[in-house]
C-alpha cells in the first residue's frame, strides 16, 4: 500500500503532507561581515590585532559572548579574524592648523624688536660732540671708550637676569611680582652701571660718564618695556633722538639741539616705563583671592599667601651669559681699534648695527627652529629619524640666520657714510660672533643656559687675555678663538637638541 498522498497547505498545487513554509531571521551569512562593518574605520585604521581587541573589550564584549555569537575561543581570536578580512585604510594626516600655535610667531613683531635693539646706538651718533675728549692712553682707544664699555656691560649683564626674573613672573601669571622685580631692579641696575662708569673715569671723562649714566638708566627702562611687551611704545619714545641722530649724518646739528633730543627720547622711555610698570602693579597676583577668601579664617587665612618667586641664583647664569655675549661683541665690533690700529667710529658703527639689527631675525629663526622640530617629532619614528630632522631644522635655520647677518653687513656698510668695506677677517670675525650668539641663545630657550653661558664666558676671557699678551697672540686669538666657540655651541645644540626628549612641551 502506497503512503498517504501530499497537499500543498496552501490548498491547490502542492503535494499533501509538507509542512508550512516559515520565515527565519534575516541574519548575515557570516555575523562577521556585521561585525566588521560595524567597527568600520576603528577596525581598518589598527595597526595590530590587539587594537582590535582592545575595542573589543571596551564594547563590553566577553568570551563567552564571542563563542556563542561568532564562533571564536576568545577577543584576541576574533580580532585576528577582523584584522585579515578588514582591509587597511589608515587615516589621511590632519590638515594645517589655522589656529596659531605656541611657535606660529609673526616676523614683523620679531623685526621691530631688532630694531628697537638696534636704535638706541644711534644715541652715539647724535651725543659725539659730547664724548670728544682728549686722545687715548696708548691702548689704541679714544679717551672715554672705557667708561662707556664698563657701563654697557654692566647694564647688559644686569638686564638679562632682571628680564629673566620679569619673564618666570610672568610666566607663572603674577604680573604683580613681575612688576615689583621691574621696579626695583631697574633702577638698581642704573645706580650699578653707573657706579662702574665712575670707577674706570679720568680726570676728563665727564662726558662720558654722563653719557654712561643716562644709558644705564635708559637700558632698565628699556628692559621693563621690552619684558611687558610695549616695544611699539619704545619705537616712539625714541623716534625724536632717532630723526636727530639722521639728521646730523648729514648736516651739523647743533650741540644744544642734540642735547634736547637725546633728553627727550631718554626722558620719554623712563615715563612710559614707569607708567606701565605701575600699570602692571595694579594687576591682582594670584594670590590675591586667596588671601581675600582667607581672611578672617585664622590659620587657613594665613596659608593663602602669595606664592614663593623663582630662585635669584637662577637668574645668574642669565647675567654671565649677557655679560660674556657683551663681551664678545665688543671685542668682534672693536677689532681694528683693540689690535692698535688708528680706526674711527664709522669703521665700528656698521657691524655694530648689523648685528644688533639681526636680533630680530634671530628671535624669529629661534621660533623657525622650534616649529620645526615640533613637525620633526611627528614625522619620525625613530630616535635617529628625529635626530637627522633636527639637524636639517637647524641648518636650514643658522644658514638662514648668517644669510641675514652677511646682508645687513652689507647693506649697513653702503649706506653708512665713509665707511670702508671690511676685511675678510673682521667680516668673518662678525659672522662667527652671530653664530656664537645664536646658537647660545637657542640653548638658553631650551633651559641648557648654564652651558651656553660657560662656553660664551670662556671664550670672552680667552679673547680679553689675549689683549695682554704679545703678537701674534692677539690676532691668533681674534680668528680661533669666535671659531671653536661657535663650532662647540653648534655640536651642543646638535647633541643636546637632537633629543626628543628636549622638545617636551
Amino acid at each position: 500500500m502506497s503512503g498517504p498522498a501530499r497537499t500543498d497547505a496552501g490548498g491547490a498545487g502542492g503535494r499533501r503532507g509538507t509542512p508550512p513554509h516559515v520565515p527565519g531571521p534575516r541574519w548575515a551569512a557570516d555575523p562577521l561581515d556585521e561585525l566588521a562593518g560595524r567597527l568600520g574605520e576603528s577596525a581598518a585604521a589598527a595597526v595590530h590585532p590587539d587594537e582590535i581587541a582592545a575595542l573589543l573589550e571596551s564594547d563590553g564584549m566577553t568570551d563567552d559572548h564571542i563563542r556563542l555569537t561568532y564562533g571564536r575561543e576568545n577577543s584576541f581570536a576574533l580580532a585576528e579574524d577582523l584584522f585579515a578580512r578588514v582591509p587597511r585604510a589608515y587615516p589621511e594626516p590632519e590638515p594645517p592648523r589655522t589656529a596659531a600655535g605656541p611657535w606660529d610667531v609673526g616676523l614683523t613683531g620679531c623685526l621691530l624688536r631688532g630694531l628697537v635693539f638696534a636704535l638706541p646706538g644711534l644715541a652715539y651718533v647724535l651725543g659725539a660732540p659730547f664724548l670728544a675728549g682728549p686722545p687715548g692712553d696708548g691702548s689704541g682707544l679714544p679717551a672715554g671708550t672705557d667708561v662707556l664699555l664698563v657701563g654697557t656691560l654692566a647694564g647688559w649683564a644686569w638686564n638679562q637676569a632682571l628680564a629673566h626674573r620679569a619673564y618666570a613672573w610672568l610666566g607663572a601669571g603674577d604680573r604683580r611680582s613681575a612688576s615689583r622685580a621691574l621696579l626695583t631692579g631697574a633702577p638698581a641696575g642704573a645706580l650699578l652701571g653707573t657706579a662702574g662708569a665712575l670707577a674706570v673715569a679720568g680726570p676728563g671723562d665727564g662726558g662720558a660718564t654722563a653719557f654712561a649714566a643716562a644709558q644705564a638708566l635708559y637700558q632698565g627702562a628699556a628692559t621693563a618695556l621690552l619684558v611687558l611687551g610695549r616695544e611699539r611704545a619704545l619705537l616712539s619714545a625714541l623716534a625724536p633722538m632717532t630723526a636727530g641722530a639722521l639728521l646730523s649724518l648729514l648736516y651739523d646739528v647743533p650741540s644744544p639741539a642734540r642735547a634736547v633730543l637725546l633728553a627727550v627720547s631718554g626722558a620719554a622711555v623712563v615715563v612710559l616705563a614707569g607708567r606701565e610698570v605701575l600699570r602692571a602693579g595694579a594687576a591682582p597676583g594670584p594670590g590675591a583671592r586667596g588671601r581675600r577668601t582667607g581672611a578672617g579664617r585664622g590659620r587657613a587665612g594665613r596659608t593663602a599667601a602669595a606664592p614663593r618667586g623663582p630662585s635669584l641664583l637662577r637668574s645668574v647664569p642669565y647675567a654671565v651669559f649677557g655679560l660674556a655675549t657683551g663681551t664678545l661683541v665688543l671685542h668682534a665690533v672693536l677689532r681694528n681699534t683693540l689690535a692698535g690700529e688708528a680706526a674711527s667710529g664709522v669703521v665700528a658703527a656698521p657691524g655694530a648695527v648689523a648685528l644688533t639689527l639681526s636680533m630680530g631675525p634671530a628671535e624669529w629663526l629661534l621660533y623657525r627652529f622650534r616649529r620645526g622640530c615640533d613637525a620633526g617629532l611627528r614625522r619620525s619614528t625613530t630616535p635617529r629619524a628625529f635626530r637627522r630632522a633636527a639637524t636639517l631644522v637647524l641648518g636650514r635655520c643658522l644658514g638662514a640666520y648668517v644669510a641675514v647677518l652677511f646682508a645687513l653687513l652689507a647693506v649697513t656698510t653702503l649706506l653708512w657714510i665713509g665707511a670702508p668695506v671690511p676685511d675678510p677677517a673682521r667680516a668673518t670675525g662678525l659672522l662667527l660672533i652671530g653664530v656664537t650668539l645664536w646658537t647660545g641663545l637657542l640653548l638658553q630657550a631650551f633651559g641648557a643656559v648654564t652651558t651656553a653661558a660657560t662656553v660664551c664666558a670662556a671664550a670672552a676671557l680667552l679673547r680679553t687675555a689675549a689683549l695682554f699678551a704679545g703678537p701674534p697672540v692677539p690676532a691668533v686669538a681674534a680668528f680661533a678663538v669666535p671659531v671653536v666657540a661657535a663650532v662647540v655651541l653648534t655640536a651642543l645644540v646638535c647633541v643636546l637638541l637632537g633629543r626628543a626628549t628636549a622638545h617636551r612641551p
